[in-house]
């Protein structure tokens, strides 16, 4: 049977969505780093103090929450960030592990929300939620041209 360029089937119909096993919630991922001078809150020009800066725990959220779903996109889909609301408790040192986790709470159509969670030797370091969006790689590039 035929069907549209690129498209997937389930049993012999074209799939609504484009990945074969969409994302789901329940999905975990994790990130980790142990910190740096280039981390800190003066090299990301966030503060004046030699400890792990608001923006790098940010990104690393958002890599744990990217962990979690990049095996269930399509070849031509990936995630963009959307929202991020975040919670930094405690400050890390130079040389702390840092882990972060992320978890899919919920599925909306193509946006996606995760609880994440970053926490160093001495326990919890941060929390918060991130709202991804499923897009198109090439639809999502086009608007940057």
């Amino acid at each position: 049977m035929a069907g549209p360029p690129g498209g997937r089937f389930v049993f012999g119909r074209p799939a609504t969505y484009r990945n074969e096993v969409p994302p789901v919630p329940g999905l975990v991922g994790h990130s980790e780093l142990i910190v740096s001078q280039d981390d800190t809150a003066i090299a990301c020009r966030s503060g004046d103090v030699a400890v792990l800066s608001t923006p790098r725990i940010a990104a690393l959220c958002e890599e744990a929450a990217v962990n979690a779903i990049v095996d269930r996109l399509g070849d031509d889909e990936t995630s963009v960030g959307m929202r991020i609301q975040l919670d930094h408790l405690t400050p890390s040192a130079i040389g702390s592990s840092i882990t972060a986790d992320a978890k899919l709470e919920k599925v909306e159509g193509h946006r996606l929300v995760f609880s994440v969670s970053v926490n160093d030797d001495r326990g919890l370091v941060a929390a918060g939620k991130i709202l991804r969006v499923i897009v198109d790689r090439e639809t999502f590039l086009d608007k940057c041209r």
